[in-house]
């Protein structure tokens, strides 16, 4: 990684305040739910009900919930995500995952492949899951116009540093790129708690592809 001058975000220069500030949206545990296990879980012609909205657009809160049964353990009042898509998927966090006794691998959303299952209990059925959980990892979310400006694309990892006078580095944030999505950095209750984040925070790129970025942002 080439050297720089800058490490100290308190003397962070104004190219890198302004220009590569991203938002933070901390993930609790939540699932996404195909249209079927919908039905089954919630009665046939169900649809969800939207709670509130998310960040990236035409995704919601919904007021449905569920429980997750693992080998180990339960936890109740799980929240869905909106709307359904093709493959259900539950996203937990690794202190969830011990309460559980599922071992999901990190991975990012739509990658279950191999992973491990669950079973989820709503109010009308069950559904066993043979995979589906994960982990996941952090991600940052950018428009076409977003990955123009921090010069990205999708696919590309980012260094991330959060503010205050005890700082965090992550330093190989995937950057996920779509017409669909707008600015918004990811990670789930575990992290965000470590690094002391709440939904609403901003963190700092600060290199981008395991190069530290210079003064002149490049």
């Amino acid at each position: 990684m080439k050297p720089v001058e800058i490490t100290n975000l308190s003397e962070q220069p104004e190219w890198q305040a302004e220009q590569y500030t991203i938002p933070v949206g901390v993930s609790n545990r939540h699932v996404h739910l195909s249209p079927e296990d919908v039905e089954i879980l919630f009665g046939p012609g169900y649809s969800l009900v939207p709670d509130r909205e998310l960040s990236q657009p035409g995704q919601f809160a919904a007021k449905e919930k569920v429980t997750l049964l693992g080998p180990k353990g339960f936890i109740q009042g799980v929240r869905i995500l909106g709307p359904a898509r093709g493959a259900t998927q539950v996203e937990i966090s690794r202190t969830d995952g011990f309460h559980l006794g599922v071992h999901a691998p990190v991975r990012l959303s739509g990658d279950i492949e191999g992973t491990p299952g669950i079973t989820l209990i709503g109010p009308n059925g069950c559904v066993v899951l043979k995979q589906g959980v994960i982990v996941a990892k952090r991600h940052v979310h950018m428009s076409p116009a977003d990955a123009e400006r921090f010069q990205v694309k999708n696919g590309d990892t980012i260094i991330l540093q959060t503010p205050g006078d005890r700082p965090i580095i992550y330093p190989d944030v995937v950057v996920r790129v779509s017409d669909r999505f707008v600015l918004d950095f990811h990670v789930d209750l575990d992290e965000g708690n470590a690094a002391n984040l709440r939904t609403g925070d901003y963190v700092y790129m600060t290199g981008k592809n395991g190069q530290l970025l210079t003064r002149t942002g490049r």
